[in-house]
């Protein structure tokens, strides 16, 4: 199962590409769909990362059981959970996989979904993606994410996203890494580090850092499942300076959302 994800600037062209992967015979649970909610719709409120923990996709599933609805009507393709999600706030969260993409739990069948998420119903969701996603919806745009079960639907995926007014995934991160650019760069100089040498590993491990599974985890503690990526990229040093960055980056969003 391959993951093909866009970023629209609208509600309504985000809309058009799930009717647009629904007719291209994408199954409704087989589509993720992420967008802005308003402050009225919002029943639930939970935290965004704690499904890594055993145990926690049974209890958010209850938890957000109480939010169920059709958020937005047919065009979700599937029921839908209204959400306030600390560090970005509210947010329909279409389907299941939709729901588990933020690390709130399932929708649809309340705790009996969040069961079903620890069984594996989300696998193939791009965790090392979801800081994009959740950037993408701090801005007030809308995330749409196809699962693909053959070549055919992949290209089939990939022609909706791009015909709905799509931005890749990939284009999405390279902006989102244009706007921190420059303030790292001056960081990492005031360190006495050379940026223009050091940039590539500096950014993996500023990424790094915003991985689902890795969020609040000290350097230290997570080095050694690490060490392939520094060997890829270069310089452990930079590596490590901006892994430190991206927990700062992290802890900045949510500290500018809590206060």
């Amino acid at each position: 199962m391959e993951t093909v994800a866009g970023v629209f600037n609208t509600r309504a062209e985000a809309d058009r590409s799930v009717h647009g992967l629904g007719s291209a015979g994408i199954a409704a649970d087989r589509i993720a769909f992420l967008t802005p909610g308003t402050t009225e719709s919002v029943e639930a409120a939970v935290p965004t990362t704690e499904t890594e923990q055993s145990g926690m996709g049974t209890a958010m599933g209850g938890t957000v059981g109480g939010a169920i609805g059709i958020a937005g009507g047919a065009s979700l393709g599937a029921a839908a959970a209204s959400l306030l999600v600390p560090g970005i706030g509210p947010v329909i969260a279409g389907g299941i996989i939709g729901a588990a993409l933020l690390g709130t739990g399932g929708a649809v069948t309340g705790a009996a979904a969040g069961t079903a998420l620890e069984h594996g119903l989300a696998d193939g969701i791009p965790h090392d993606e979801i800081y994009l996603y959740e950037d993408a919806l701090r801005k007030g745009r809308s995330v749409v994410i196809a699962f693909a079960d053959n070549d055919d639907q992949l290209e089939a995926a990939h022609n909706v996203m791009a015909q709905s007014g799509a931005e890749s995934i990939d284009a999405a991160r390279e902006e989102w890494w244009l706007g921190l650019r420059d303030v790292e760069e001056e960081s990492y100089r005031g360190l006495g580090g050379d940026f223009s040498t050091d940039e590539d590993p500096y950014r993996r491990g500023f990424e790094a850092a915003l991985h689902a599974k890795r969020r609040g985890k000290p350097y230290d503690q997570v080095r050694s499942e690490l060490s392939f990526s520094v060997q890829e990229v270069g310089s452990e040093e930079a590596f490590q300076q901006g892994y430190r960055r991206g927990q700062e980056y992290l802890d900045n969003l949510k500290a500018t959302t809590t206060s």
